[in-house]
């Protein structure tokens, strides 16, 4: 019996898959999910442990144990009303969070085995709750108080479900015409639908956010006249969509993108679907991406499915150093990418037409730990080799927009542009204006900048109702 049951806890259930000859051809989501049977036979390796690690690595302090105990049940109406208790976007957690880096990572069972899927089954109960149809809990009494949130990725969205919930109202400006941010834009169908992004946002409207696109704030409002219209809090959480380059010779050629721009052509704008949506965008035979995370390993797998012959993963480190996750790394691979790992590009070369031909590289060794904890590259001398390359994707980072910091003179920013705040709560220089996600920390994970929107929401609900207090102890005085 004994035996038994470690054998049942050892191996997690595989993540069902399109095939791999099929997928390379569509943009549909490579992962489908798990079966009702999968989603139990999973949960019920759920050690229920009485003091779970795994909800210490939430960063949105999500009650796992106890939603994956009515998964076992078959309560998944339950299930998902105690994610959502937390987490307004579990369909996005369950799919992009990175949780062998967060929950999983703690899970006992982990010790010895597999740890729990927790992701995968996140993600299960999020699929499963349109089928049976989500309900809002009864709103709760207005506040009387006025948030605007900048920004609808992950940061601004879960700050905004979560404000509303506590009985504010609140208004979200979006500058582009689609809200989600990155998760709309910067992440491939294939591994994002669109649709489910567009679900997770039509229950945060469901809780009684505003939504304005196309308004650009520090352009069309700055943060100063926010307040002047009557808003009593402000959250910036307007990401890192900024592109790095490398800033080597020949940068400048045509054909080479940066992955905003790829991305944001191939997602928001579904070049992927032309001519049907009339905005193409040019991949040649063969492509060279830039860059070791999940960005370089989307616009790698999107060039793929948009018909080139070779692609290749260009990374100046080793693959044990790569920021992407392990399941993208090896989703990328089984598809067919090829990586070369411990090279660094120092010169693009194009032909008479100005469009890049070549790509001249150095071949790199790793040498000591640097800032980021991972050993540093280091050039091998004449180890110079030329790469033929068609087109050229620049995957290594982005910066915060400058707009809103220019624009707002008493909002102190560090020397790298991102917002400086008090990390317990997000608290900017400026009285009643926070921020979090991309545009504190630089460019991180979904699921971290839902940890700063969440603990900037508990935050501004506790700064407006200490003003709420003291202006009524004012009345008050001023009455006697």
């Amino acid at each position: 019996m004994v035996s038994n049951r470690g054998s049942r806890l050892k191996n997690s259930v595989p993540m069902p898959k399109q095939q791999i000859e099929n997928r390379v051809q569509n943009f549909s989501e490579v992962a489908k999910g798990y079966s009702i049977e999968q989603a139990i036979t999973e949960a019920e390796r759920c050690l229920q442990c009485p003091k779970p690690l795994c909800v210490k690595g939430c960063p949105v302090e999500v009650d796992i144990p106890a939603f994956i105990k009515c998964i076992v049940e078959g309560e998944f109406k339950t299930a998902i009303k105690i994610v959502k208790d937390k987490n307004s976007l579990p369909a996005i957690c369950g799919r992009v969070c990175p949780q062998e880096q967060q929950c999983q990572k703690f899970c006992v069972l982990g010790k010895k085995f597999e740890p729990i899927a927790i992701g995968r089954l996140e993600r299960f109960v999020a699929d499963f709750e349109p089928e049976t149809g989500s309900k809002i809990n009864e709103k709760p009494p207005s506040t009387g108080k006025k948030v605007a949130i900048i920004g609808s990725g992950p940061a601004g969205l879960t700050a905004a479900a979560d404000l509303a919930k506590r009985g504010h109202e609140v208004v979200l400006f979006e500058a582009l015409h689609k809200p989600g941010g990155v998760l709309m834009y910067g992440i491939p169908e294939f591994r994002m639908p669109k649709n489910v992004v567009r679900a997770e946002i039509d229950y945060i409207k469901k809780l009684g956010v505003t939504i304005e696109m196309d308004v650009v704030i520090g352009s069309m409002y700055t943060i100063d006249e926010l307040f002047k219209q009557g808003f009593d809090a402000v959250f910036i959480g307007t990401g890192a969509g900024l592109p790095r380059f490398l800033g080597i010779p020949g940068e400048n050629l045509c054909g080479i993108y940066s992955a905003n721009e790829f991305l944001i052509r191939v997602n928001l704008m579904r070049a992927y679907e032309f001519p049907k949506y009339d905005t193409p965008v040019k991949v040649g035979k063969k492509v060279a991406v830039i860059g070791g995370g999940n960005v370089a390993m989307d616009a790698a797998r999107s060039a793929l499915r948009l018909g080139a012959d070779e692609v290749y993963i260009v990374y100046r480190r080793s693959r044990n150093e790569a920021p992407a996750r392990q399941e993208e790394l090896e989703n990328t691979e089984e598809e067919g990418i090829i990586f070369k790992f411990l090279t660094n590009p120092v010169r693009f070369i194009g032909n008479d037409a100005g469009w890049v031909k070549e790509m001249e590289c150095l071949k790199m060794n790793l040498g000591k730990p640097d800032e980021s904890g991972r050993r540093r590259p280091v050039p091998i001398k004449n180890s110079e080799f030329i790469m033929k390359v068609s087109t050229v994707i620049v995957a290594i980072g982005q910066s915060p927009n400058p707009l809103i910091p220019q624009t707002t003179k008493a909002l102190k920013i560090t020397k790298y542009g991102t917002i400086e705040v008090n990390e317990e709560t997000g608290e900017t220089s400026i009285k009643g204006v926070y921020a979090g996600g991309d545009i504190v920390s630089g460019a991180a994970t979904v699921i971290s900048a839902m940890g700063a929107g969440k603990k900037a929401a508990r935050a501004i609900h506790k700064y407006l109702m200490n003003k709420e207090r003291n202006k009524k102890l004012e009345n008050a005085y001023a009455r006697s």
